[in-house]
């Protein structure tokens, strides 16, 4: 997750003084907004449990009003603070932390805590209402969807909430995975439009644990849901001959067979992302990235409109960082630090070995890339799991911390962990290139 304060507001309390709020944005989205003592009070308290050997450094108090230099310099030293404690292990995933955000969010949006009933969709469009509060995290939401749905508790883990926006030409767009730092009703509620949904999917990607996932009937419906409503979307490649196979094995019923022939087709498993634009093979290329079976998939349409594709092992990446930037709106000026409204760009790159002794960095630029970004550290921790001999059973019952893995610096970017020598054998690591579509 990529936090950010790009801005500050002029508030009045209820007592009508004013202060100023500095915007926590997550991904480019207002997550909160917080006064300074607020912050400051947050930093007291981690201090207090942690140590101020731990705690990164706090802008300190003034004694008179800030000029509007200062109050700039304090966003961003804020800024810095709250990257620097996201990434850190142990306070970016402490329950401190995260329900300090929670509960900043849910002040901010003005929604009280109180019973209501949220919609969570399946993969084919059913929806599944579950009674919950306001103030309940993602967790909490997970578990009562389960609930209501009958799957065991011992399968809750194998499925995530993905905030999802659905398209006018029909199809999806994936926003994020919902984080343990946010809570649902309020995410959903404060974008106000239709056209946002929190989609139930599972978050796993080795093949191989859709066994035990079928071997329930409540996670094999919902396995069978997510894979049919796939093929239709294009996201699984199927020929005619396959696709009259699957239609049969649908007529019979038979949901187990339907999902294992399905697992033999190209991009079973893959999320598909938005059309976007990448400097690989050549820059300025525009290319649809699949993320799945421990790659990044690029299927690219050159300059001269020839299309070619390949893939990117995640066990082939030195490292990988994302990184954000201000850019001026259509009629705004070129100056990113004056007061137009400016968008946030952002970028997700990799450094990546091609051969034996020769890395390189490829770069995607989409309003998807931390989404890209989690989506690899996910494999990385399926693949350190698989390594260590561990049991994804249990493992799958832990909180996932998507964000434990970033760091920051002063060009806001986001790095990832160090390559996984001894997954695959990179002494015979052969010339990348990328094959013609036909």
């Amino acid at each position: 997750m990529h936090f950010s304060i790009p801005e500050t507001e002029v508030r009045s309390d209820e007592n009508g003084s004013t202060y100023v709020a500095y915007n926590i944005h997550v991904n480019g989205v207002l997550h909160c907004r917080v006064r300074y003592s607020q912050l400051l009070g947050l930093h007291e308290q981690i201090k207090k449990e942690y140590g101020n050997n731990v705690v990164p450094a706090f802008p300190p108090k003034k004694i008179f009003t800030l000029t509007p230099a200062e109050v700039d310099q304090r966003r961003e030293q804020l800024e810095k603070y709250m990257q620097a404690v996201r990434q850190d292990p142990i306070l970016g995933s402490s329950e401190m932390f995260n329900s300090f955000l929670r509960k900043a969010q849910q002040e901010t949006q003005q929604i009280p805590t109180e019973e209501v009933q949220l919609e969570i969709y399946l993969s084919n469009g059913q929806k599944v209402k579950v009674n919950i509060l306001t103030s309940d995290q993602t967790e909490d939401v997970l578990e009562a969807v389960a609930s209501k749905l009958d799957l065991p508790d011992e399968l809750v883990g194998y499925f995530s909430l993905f905030l999802v926006q659905e398209r006018g030409d029909g199809g999806c767009t994936y926003v994020r995975k919902l984080q343990e730092f946010e809570l649902p009703y309020v995410s959903i509620t404060s974008l106000h439009s239709p056209d946002y949904r929190i989609v139930l999917r599972k978050s796993y990607w080795d093949t191989a644990y859709d066994s035990d996932v079928m071997d329930d009937s409540v996670g094999l419906n919902l396995l069978y849901a997510q894979t049919v409503s796939d093929i239709e979307r294009g996201w699984i490649l199927v020929n005619k001959e396959q696709h009259r196979q699957l239609k049969s094995l649908q007529e019979k019923g038979s949901k187990k067979e339907f999902i294992r022939l399905a697992q033999t087709l190209k991009y079973y498993g893959y999320i598909k992302f938005d059309p976007c634009i990448t400097d690989f093979p050549e820059k300025g290329c525009h290319v649809i990235v699949g993320a799945g079976n421990n790659e990044l998939n690029f299927h690219v349409k050159l300059p001269s409109d020839q299309m070619k594709e390949g893939s990117f092992k995640v066990t082939r990446m030195r490292c990988w960082r994302v990184t954000s930037s201000q850019v001026p709106v259509a009629n705004g000026t070129a100056n990113p630090s004056s007061s137009s409204k400016c968008d946030v760009k952002l970028e997700l790159a990799f450094e990546y070995l091609m051969s034996k002794d020769r890395l390189q960095w490829v770069t995607i630029t989409s309003p998807q890339a931390i989404m890209m970004s989690i989506c690899l550290q996910s494999m990385v921790d399926e693949l350190m799991v698989k390594k260590s001999g561990g049991n994804i059973k249990k493992q799958m019952q832990k909180k996932r911390l998507n964000g434990t893995f970033q760091r920051s610096d002063s060009q806001q970017a986001v790095k990832s962990p160090p390559l996984l020598v001894g997954i695959e054998d990179f002494s015979n690591a052969s010339t990348f290139d990328m094959e013609d579509v036909p």
